[in-house]
């Protein structure tokens, strides 16, 4: 599913042709998603300016003067720029037709996704109310790591992908970072050393980085606002890789399950 570094890329590819554009019209053929759409979002959207396009976590909030269009990718969306008049197809649910004569297209084959409105201020929302840091902000660091799971039991792998401790660190992402900081993704959470939580802190900044760099990751769906897909996958260290030797030692990849998640690590590099 989309994770942060491809919900950044979308961002960052959708931005230069919304902000500024006014919304036209909005089509929606689908509005049986995650959640249902608002039935009078089109009615509301008409006619209004885009001021700004912003991400927390991974949500994308379009914003109006009187209020946050809030887009969520789900497990198969992408939001794509396509000339006015192509037909749609079957899983292209929402249509915006902008100013510019540009046409942004939100396809969704699984129909986890949702696109949401919101009036007031965004923070507030349900959805973001209780979200811990971002993971490239000066708010997340080593000490926050440290403090955040002092006392836990659960594991560091699982610890990372939770959304109240920081955001944005998906399944993929944590692998990779856990990899890079030489710890086993079934080290119980609260036995991590500040100096591991540390290095930890800094693998994820880095690794998340380095995959918005490559516009994400597409391993089924996923592809950026012209149509591109990303690249990170081809230079994964640990996930997907089992039974592949390790690019560090050699040494084979193994998988276990934790929860409803596969993980991968090397027991050479990472040990347990």
């Amino acid at each position: 599913m989309p994770e942060l570094p491809e919900v950044e890329t979308t961002r960052r590819g959708v931005t230069p042709g919304l902000v500024g554009t006014i919304i036209e019209r909005v089509t929606v053929r689908n509005p049986q998603l995650r959640w249902p759409l608002p039935p009078d979002l089109p009615e509301r959207l008409a006619g209004q300016r885009v001021l700004g396009v912003t991400r927390r976590a991974k949500y994308l909030l379009v914003e109006f003067a009187d209020g946050t269009l809030i887009v969520h990718l789900g497990m198969s969306g992408s939001l794509r720029f396509v000339p006015q008049g192509t037909p749609p197809e079957k899983h292209d649910h929402v249509d915006w037709q902008l100013s510019s004569g540009q046409l942004l297209r939100y396809r969704d084959p699984r129909r986890f996704g949702a696109v949401l409105w919101h009036i007031g201020p965004i923070e507030l929302h349900p959805l973001l109310a209780k979200l811990g840091p971002e993971p490239l902000s000066d708010a997340f660091d080593g000490e926050h790591l440290f403090r955040s799971v002092q006392g836990r039991t659960i594991a560091i792998k699982q610890a990372i992908m939770d959304n109240h401790l920081v955001v944005g660190v998906g399944n993929i992402y944590a692998n990779e970072a856990l990899f890079h900081a030489g710890i086993h993704p079934a080290r119980t959470a609260g036995r991590l050393s500040r100096e591991e939580c540390a290095r930890l802190a800094d693998t994820i900044k880095l690794v998340l980085a380095r995959a918005i760099e490559a516009g994400g990751s597409t391993l089924r769906d996923f592809v950026g606002a012209g149509g591109e897909p990303g690249y990170f996958q081809q230079t994964y260290y640990v996930y997907a890789r089992d039974d592949e030797p390790c690019r560090h030692c050699g040494t084979p990849i193994r998988q276990l399950r934790q929860g409803q998640r596969s993980s991968y690590y090397c027991p050479l590099c990472q040990p347990c």
